[in-house]
């Protein structure tokens, strides 16, 4: 590929691929089909389509209300909703495998990656994980903000709590079937638990630096290089809070994440995790852009900025796709 295109045209010919997205819940509430163009929301296909987009996360968020008891039930059902979707979308693909993601590229199609935001969703279970993988999810969360059996949250911080006996069970079984875990969410001391048991590189599906935005949910520099050290990606986050303190956020201030994710980590740890529809959906509130089909204004910026083609590649998509391919294959 000619490194040298213009911005639209590369970001055309890039693997894009967004590590995050709340849509799933969105669109069960809302009962709208992701196959057509909608006011609702962030994503949808026509939206990813104009994005540019070849692979797109969607996250099975399992809501408090939910926790612990109906936490697989309510997992089932937003597979149920994902399943529900494929079928209405008929170029919207699942992604069970990197060659997925490469055949949608070359067909013209949209990969949808299935991933579950809090590991309450297994109840304790190994049986419920690999249950799970066999339904396609290939990527978890191991908490929301909270603590579980698995491991403390970032809203608990002060318990300084790593993984459990069940927890290290759990991320060992990920590394065996070949499941991404995810360690946006995490308490600190539960992330360095990660860093010290994990066989696997890891992933932060949507997280930004705290450097820049003192957010309890955002990455300290230690956790940055520890990620970059271990061949793992960090998806950059457009939700407002995540990107300047005072909420304002704006395009330039998310690729001011990137700039920095990139000087401390290496430009390998760095992609993209908007967490589109989980934020702003009820408010307006729309963060860095309007939706996902504003996606090819970030590759014009970081042209702009000087990055080279391959450093683009990487950060659009590239760095998750290696991550994706180590780990799941």
């Amino acid at each position: 590929m000619d490194l040298t295109l213009p911005p639209r045209e590369l970001h055309q010919r890039a693997i894009v691929i967004d590590g995050h997205c709340d849509t799933l819940l969105n669109t069960l509430s809302s009962r709208r089909d992701l196959a057509q163009r909608s006011q609702q929301g962030h994503v949808d296909l026509p939206r990813l389509r104009e994005g540019g987009v070849t692979c797109q996360f969607f996250a099975m968020y399992i809501e408090p209300q939910f926790k612990p008891a109906r936490a697989a039930r309510r997992t089932l059902q937003l597979l149920d909703e994902f399943y529900r979707q494929l079928a209405l979308a008929g170029d919207l693909v699942p992604a069970k495998s990197v060659q997925d993601i490469y055949d949608a590229k070359r067909q013209g199609k949209v990969a949808a990656l299935l991933s579950i935001e809090g590991g309450e969703a297994v109840e304790g279970d190994l049986a419920l994980l690999r249950m799970f993988y066999r339904l396609g999810v290939r990527a978890m969360g191991l908490t929301w903000n909270e603590r579980n059996d698995i491991a403390d949250g970032v809203g608990e911080q002060g318990a300084k709590g790593g993984l459990s006996q069940f927890g290290k069970a759990v991320v060992q079984e990920m590394n065996r079937l070949g499941m991404l875990v995810d360690v946006s969410h995490l308490s600190e001391a539960s992330f360095w638990s990660v860093v010290e048991h994990a066989a696997a590189p890891p992933i932060a599906s949507h997280s930004n630096a705290r450097a820049l935005a003192d957010h309890r949910r955002n990455l300290t520099d230690d956790q940055v290089r520890a990620l970059g050290k271990l061949g793992g990606v960090i998806g950059v986050v457009f939700a407002p809070h995540f990107v300047e303190s005072q909420g304002k956020a704006s395009l330039r201030g998310l690729v001011d994440h990137i700039d920095h994710l990139a000087a401390v980590g290496g430009i390998d740890c760095v992609g993209l995790g908007s967490d589109f529809d989980g934020y702003g959906v009820s408010s307006g509130q729309s963060g860095v852009m309007d939706d996902v089909s504003q996606f090819p204004l970030i590759t014009e910026e970081l042209v702009q900025r000087g990055y080279t083609g391959e450093q683009v590649l990487k950060v659009l998509g590239g760095n998750f796709l290696r991550v994706i391919q180590a780990v799941v294959g």
